[in-house]
């Protein structure tokens, strides 16, 4: 197909001689000097007298994906471990009294499990559907998904002839940009790439040229499709028609190259790209990945280093590559020992457990991979997961508690009053006076243990009796004798069918009260008087307080109250009806975080998709290290 593809445009571009650059690549592009003709479409002209900056003109649609990391903190203590009861109960520990908080038997609904959203999301449609059955479809819409589509371009099955395309053209109107539309509906469909090369030798035998933006959308097919040779002739084209390489033409370089013999001109590229652009993490990675497949572990550790200099997050893929390494025959000579090689994958883990990062199941499968191959070490992995009293179901290890040392506590709770109490955005969600008046209040009453977020646990239902269903929660604490503060807004001390005078009369006998004005936000005095009142004190909520935690000055700090609220948040399980215990969701007494002994790891993975960032994965890597026995 190139060489037909080769003989029709020099045939139809011969009067064209003297502003073209002949190749034997796949196909002819414009020489630099045909930039100032009129000739040239625009994004031609733009692009052989560009800004470095990609976005200043023309049209360039390659864009690369980047991964983003979650974080969590520090190596913790294992002192500290929340007491529990039975597989139903969890302790509370309430100014020197000890009170069960009813838990869910049912391990492990917790609204932090992986997979909770999606659950709740996908059970909300389906009664959301039942209770649609029945009804007709407006004909509009009915209309609208029948005609869907039928204005998109149909790209051909078979490669056509220059005759074929225009024809093809033509029955569509002649549509602006044509070859950009097919190109684009070639790519989405997956069609052979003789199909997109007959598109292109039209095109070029009907205007003469060949777009900037076209040619790159036909590099995104090779790379995307594994075609490296046609790849290294669009480079070797572009190389010798333009100064410098934009940032996607770039990456797609460095993708396919980093995946051939030729990888180590992939470096060259990025030297480049460096020098006006910051690269992602994908072309560092795909570079690394080169480098460990061929032996060159300096150069893929030396690039790992750069990368995380620049503050970059490092793709799962690029670990896994570090994981895998190399065999010991591919090793170079001048490469860093396998000693040397172990310790900065250790690295790796203590930056997953420090940034709080959860490896996908098919990266923990190469870290399992990895430690096994230790023969010397006798590592042992299996997978595994976590008892409702956080020991390990396969070793019996314990697994590090979810409650906060005493300093970690401290320093929380320092920065939640700096920069969520007493931040300078605070008074848009209350006044001085209100804010105040409610730390007087705190102050004059004992410590408590729950506080309740009195309008969202009176939502709970979805009925209309909002004062009955905070009765019954608080009625369910105060039974278990604990110290309850209740917070609300002044608008349900108002009798109406919501708010029972009654009802809202015993919430006041049963528990402390505090309402605050109508127009004020409740989030941050609950989080005052939970912490205010110890680490032992709980608040109930549905609220998972994702704006505050983002409000936090650094990744620690929303990493440590991430921890703080899983170990202290108490949501409802189910259906709130008055006369009935309550039962609350579990509150899991482990953290879920990458954590290490002498002779033991264990790593969290995710196995699922379906996994919110406010969620944790419900299964776990142990890998145990097994002892020689003296003779």
């Amino acid at each position: 197909m190139g060489s037909t593809f080769i003989s029709k445009v020099r045939i139809c571009l011969n009067p064209l001689k003297p502003f073209l650059h002949q190749t034997s690549s796949a196909f002819l592009i414009v020489n630099s000097s045909l930039c100032k003709s009129s000739q040239l479409l625009p994004t031609a002209r733009f692009l052989c007298s560009r800004d470095t900056n990609p976005n200043s003109g023309g049209r360039q649609t390659v864009r690369m994906n980047n991964g983003h990391t979650d974080g969590q903190g520090g190596v913790k203590s294992r002192a500290i471990r929340h007491r529990q009861e039975e597989l139903g109960e969890d302790k509370v520990d309430g100014g020197g009294k000890s009170s069960s908080i009813k838990k869910s038997p049912s391990f492990p609904k917790s609204v932090f499990s992986a997979g909770t959203a999606k659950r709740i999301a996908e059970m909300q449609k389906r009664k959301a559907a039942l209770a649609s059955v029945g009804e007709e479809e407006p004909e509009k819409e009915a209309e609208e998904r029948k005609t869907k589509g039928a204005g998109k371009v149909q790209p051909p099955d078979r490669p056509l002839s220059a005759a074929e395309w225009k024809k093809l053209k033509e029955s569509l109107g002649n549509p602006q940009r044509f070859d950009i539309k097919m190109i684009n509906a070639l790519f989405t469909s997956g069609a052979e790439l003789s199909i997109t090369k007959s598109l292109l030798t039209f095109v070029a035998m009907e205007t003469g040229t060949l777009s900037y933006e076209l040619l790159l959308r036909y590099l995104t097919i090779c790379v995307n499709g594994g075609h490296d040779t046609e790849v290294f002739d669009v480079y070797d084209i572009m190389r010798g028609n333009f100064s410098s390489l934009e940032t996607g033409a770039s990456s797609l370089f460095i993708k396919s190259f980093s995946r051939t013999e030729r990888w180590r001109e992939a470096l060259s590229i990025l030297q480049q790209l460096k020098k006006v652009f910051t690269p992602s993490p994908r072309n560092f990675g795909d570079i690394i990945a080169a480098a460990m497949s061929h032996g060159d572990m300096t150069t893929a550790w030396g690039l790992y280093d750069e990368l995380i200099e620049k503050g970059l997050k490092p793709h799962h893929e690029t670990w896994d590559a570090l994981f895998k390494g190399v065999r010991t025959e591919q090793v170079e000579a001048e490469a860093m020992s396998q000693s040397e090689h172990q310790e900065r994958l250790i690295e790796i883990l203590l930056h997953m457990r420090n940034n709080q990062i959860y490896p996908p199941h098919s990266l923990t499968r190469s870290i399992k991979t990895w430690f096994e191959s230790l023969t010397d070490q006798k590592w042992t992995g299996s997978w595994t997961s976590a008892t409702p009293k956080g020991l390990c179901r396969c070793c019996g290890s314990e697994l590090e508690s979810i409650q906060l040392t005493a300093e970690e506590y401290q320093q929380l709770k320092d920065r939640v009053m700096a920069d969520l109490i007493q931040g300078r955005d605070v008074f848009k969600k209350t006044t001085p006076e209100e804010l105040e008046r409610f730390k007087a209040f705190v102050k004059r009453k004992p410590a408590f243990d729950v506080v309740i977020d009195g309008l969202n646990v009176a939502n709970t239902n979805a009925d209309k009796r909002q004062s009955a269903t905070l009765l019954t929660v608080v009625s369910e604490l105060e039974r278990q004798g604990l110290i309850v503060l209740v917070l609300g807004r002044k608008h349900m001390l108002h009798h109406s069918r919501s708010w029972e005078r009654h009802n809202m009369n015993l919430i006041q006998q049963k528990a402390h009260c505090f309402f605050t004005d109508n127009i004020s936000e409740d989030d941050p005095f609950l989080l005052y008087a939970t912490l205010h009142s110890g680490n032992h004190c709980q608040f109930v909520s549905r609220d998972l307080m994702r704006d505050h935690k983002a409000c936090l000055p650094d990744g620690a700090t929303k990493r440590l109250f991430f921890k703080w609220q899983r170990g202290h948040q108490l949501v409802v399980d189910g259906h709130i009806t008055a006369g009935r215990r309550v039962r609350f969701q579990r509150i899991l007494p482990y953290d879920t975080i990458v954590q290490t002994s002498a002779d033991s790891w264990h790593i969290p993975y995710d196995d699922t998709e379906d996994r919110s960032t406010y969620e944790v994965p419900q299964q776990w890597l142990c890998l145990t290290q097994k002892h020689s026995t003296a003779q």
